[in-house]
Parts: C-alpha cells; structure tokens; sequence
C-alpha cells in the first residue's frame, strides 16, 4: 500500500513514558513510580476544576458547544481579546497542526532553534516543508534575522519558555524577529510554559494581546501545564481574525470534549490554584540548581516548570534515564536532541527528595 513519500522521513514522537508501562516492565508498584518526564503539575488538577468535572460527567453523552462561547469569552477577558480572535484546540498541538496544514506544501520552509518542541518538524514534515533551523538552542535574534533574510521562511516558530530547554527569550527580541520577517511569514509564538515565565521575569512575559498588533504572528497558550489539565487536551491560539478564520476552516467539529470544556472554564477561575502551583515550582526548583552545582553539573536557567541538567561526556544521560527508570522514576533523556542531559519536571518535594537520592546511588557507583 501506498503513502504519502514525505511519512517516510518522520520519525513518530515519542511521548514521556507513562507510568502503567514502568509498572509491567519492571514490577514496580504504581505507588512507588514517579513520573517528572511530560511536565504536568505536580499538585495535580484544582479540587474544584475536579468537582466540576464530576458534576458534568453526566453529560457525558452530550455533545460539547461547538462554539464554545463561554471558554472563548472567558480567555477574552482574561487576556483582554476579543473571541473572534480566539480559537480553541484539543492541546495546542493541534492548532499546530492546523497552522501546518494551512500554510505549507513541498515548496515550503519554517524556521526553528536548533532545539525546540518535537512536533513543529514533524507538523511541517508531513506537508513536505523543508526543515530549518538556527545554529544554537536559544532564540537569538540575529540568527532568526539572517536565516529570515536567506530563506524567506513561510513559519517561523519561537517558543518561548523553550521546550526541552526551559531557557526563555526577552519579550522586545521576540518583537525584534516578528518585525524582521515577511508579511507573508507567520511568526507563532509558543507560550506554553508563559505563566512560568510571568511570574519569574516580567521581562520574559508575552501576552497574547501584544502579539495581536502583529497581522502576521499568532500566540498559543494551553491548559496542560499550570492548570494542570493536561488530560484534558485544551490549548488556544490568539491572532487576528483573518488568521483565526483560516484556521477554522481546518477545525473538526467538537474538536475537544464536553469534559474537557467544562474543565477548562472552571480552571480560569481558579487563579489561586495557578499561583500556588508556581510558588512551589520555584522553590523546589532552587533544591535542583543546588545539586546541579553540589555534583558539578551545569543546568540551563529555567523559566517553567521542568529544568534541563547538563551531564560532563564521562556521563551518558541515556544510561543515566534507564537506570532512573528501572528505579522507578521517569524523566525525559535528551540525547536524541544531541544534548547530554536529561529534562526533569519539578515534582513534589518528596518526589525530588527521592530521584536526588537514587541519582547519587547511580553516579557514586560509577566513580
């Protein structure tokens, strides 16, 4: 059977390992497993987003508003947007995945960081677009200025915080590379991670509104992370209505669930619940930074809630994830980014407590 020749050179995405198949492979009890590889919130989802999706649950076999109206007037008023320029996503991979879809053919190129979010080449690949990327991992800006200059790239990708990174751009660079690139180049700018970003730096912090003034930028934001919904598959994207009514045009009907719906408005309400789930990220991420200099490894600073830790050659972070694993303790090796470290999401205290122990176990049994 036949497919399109362009699948041949994607290689599938390889999700963070879940905690059910660590359980069969190495008989550990599901209690004793700690995942901090996919950056999910360690406090789990709001108490009350939960008792609203168990009131709702009951609805279950209905159908969702297709419009969504009232998450879509919901994030217009949380960002100060009007909902026509708001359209809603099973995750923001999928608008991803609608951006791609709308802009690019074989004859197409995007620009990235050397490392970025795995599913941008792989979106473009599928189109048969060609994949371009910067000489360093951060998003510098005369990199992105001279690469849009020979290129002519038809989408441009800032993420910003960076995923795997953490690393973060300053908001006037960001500004600076939407302004370098064509009218014809859309600009997206991924903030996935922005609410972490907001509250370390203001100097780091996008809102979407800002990039609104730009006719050829688009921002993306999620629910997966902060609100702790990444079960629930919601994300949105913010441009101007030309952009956002192409990109319906792209859209499934009831393209995310009722639950996840519900879930999703009651999580915008519950703002005490975010900034809660941010304070302790950064406490319990200065506990990651110290050990980092304690065993002489270097980190990148990170504005999320994962950090990067960067491993001397005498190390190989692939052998360092497995034996993690086998332990019980699942964290995202990088090595098939060209990066010796491993991306760790910032747990619970006593979930960090324990991979810092079972890390000194493997690393004193080499030396």
């Amino acid at each position: 059977m036949k497919f399109k020749e362009t699948l041949k050179k994607i290689k599938n995405y390889e999700a963070g390992k879940p905690i059910e198949l660590v359980v069969r492979e190495f008989g550990i009890a599901p209690e004793d497993v700690i995942k901090l590889a996919s950056n999910e919130n360690p406090l789990g989802t709001s108490p009350k987003v939960q008792k609203k999706l168990c009131e709702v649950a009951k609805n279950a076999y209905l159908y969702p508003d297709d419009s969504m109206f009232e998450l879509k007037e919901a994030l217009g008023k949380r960002f100060d947007v009007d909902s026509k320029h708001i359209i809603i996503g099973a995750g923001s991979d999928q608008i991803l995945e609608f951006i791609s879809r709308a802009k690019l053919d074989q004859n197409s190129s995007v620009l990235m960081s050397q490392v970025t979010f795995a599913m941008y080449p792989i979106y473009a690949m599928q189109e048969g677009a060609q994949i371009l990327r910067t000489p360093s991992f951060e998003h510098r800006v005369d990199e992105f200025k001279k690469m849009i200059k020979k290129h002519h790239p038809d989408i441009i990708y800032i993420c910003t915080p960076n995923n795997p990174t953490g690393d973060a751009t300053k908001k006037e660079d960001v500004f600076e590379i939407i302004n370098a690139a064509s009218k014809e180049s859309l600009v997206v700018v991924d903030g996935a991670y922005m609410e972490y970003a907001r509250a370390k730096d203001i100097s780091y912090s996008l809102d979407p509104k800002e990039i609104l003034k730009f006719e050829n930028a688009i921002y993306l934001g999620t629910f997966s992370k902060a609100y702790g919904l990444g079960g629930m598959r919601v994300g949105y994207a913010i441009a101007n209505e030309e952009i956002i009514k192409n990109l319906y045009k792209l859209r499934p009907p009831f393209n995310i669930t009722t639950l996840s719906l519900a879930g999703a408005i009651e999580a915008l309400k519950d703002e005490e619940f975010v900034q809660k789930a941010i304070r302790l990220n950064f406490e319990e991420m200065k506990k990651y930074q110290e050990y980092a200099k304690k065993r002489g490894f270097k980190f990148i600073e990170s504005f999320t809630n994962f950090i990067t830790l960067l491993f001397p050659e005498k190390l190989s972070s692939k052998d360092i994830s497995q034996k993690l694993l086998k332990k019980g303790i699942i964290i995202r090796d990088l090595s098939s980014y060209n990066l010796n470290g491993i991306r760790v999401t910032i747990g619970l205290p006593h979930q960090n407590e324990k991979l810092f122990k079972v890390l000194d176990e493997i690393l004193d049994a080499k030396s």
